[in-house]
């Protein structure tokens, strides 16, 4: 099935103060188990291995994405779009940006992990690459489930090969 791409109105931005609210906002839509305003604020304030983003919509923050760069390996912590803007690309948008600014950096792999019965993002990270490598046992709480984790060995070629919307 064919999504449509991400609107032309879409901006892809790092994270600022001001995008907090709305940042909690979609986490709490988006997990049975979500990070505090305090964990956010954490990620914000590190220095060097952290990366953030938002995508936008005029002035609307719609998804965000928190990452980390160590040792040449692109850690995906966090990435969420609120319920009424999934299955526009903005995810895919999101992870884009990450994975550019990841290859800048010098990250040539990427690691993530995902419940395992999140289908919709499981097939996002297919098609930019990422393959399942391992089980972490009941990673999850709320309901309690197995995260998968995904690695892409070759972030350059992942970027190459960038997928076209609705692809495997």
């Amino acid at each position: 099935m064919s999504r449509p791409p991400a609107a032309p109105d879409l901006a892809v931005e790092s994270v600022a103060e001001k995008d907090l609210p709305a940042i909690l906002a979609i986490e709490a839509a988006s997990f049975s188990a979500p990070w505090t305003e305090e964990m956010f604020r954490w990620e914000l304030a590190q220095d060097g291995p952290g990366c953030a983003w938002v995508a936008r919509r005029g002035e609307h923050v719609v998804g965000y994405l928190f990452t980390w760069i160590v040792a040449g390996e692109f850690h995906i912590n966090n990435i969420a779009v609120a319920p009424e803007h999934r299955g526009q690309g903005i995810a895919d948008a999101l992870l884009k940006a990450g994975l550019e600014a990841a290859v800048a950096r010098g990250a040539r792999v990427a690691l993530l992990e995902v419940r395992e019965n999140n289908a919709p993002a499981r097939a996002l990270y297919a098609r930019w690459g990422f393959a399942v490598a391992g089980r972490r046992r009941r990673y999850y709480t709320h309901p309690t489930e197995d995260a998968l984790l995904m690695r892409c060995e070759d972030l350059p070629a992942a970027l190459a090969r960038r997928p076209r919307r609705g692809t495997p």
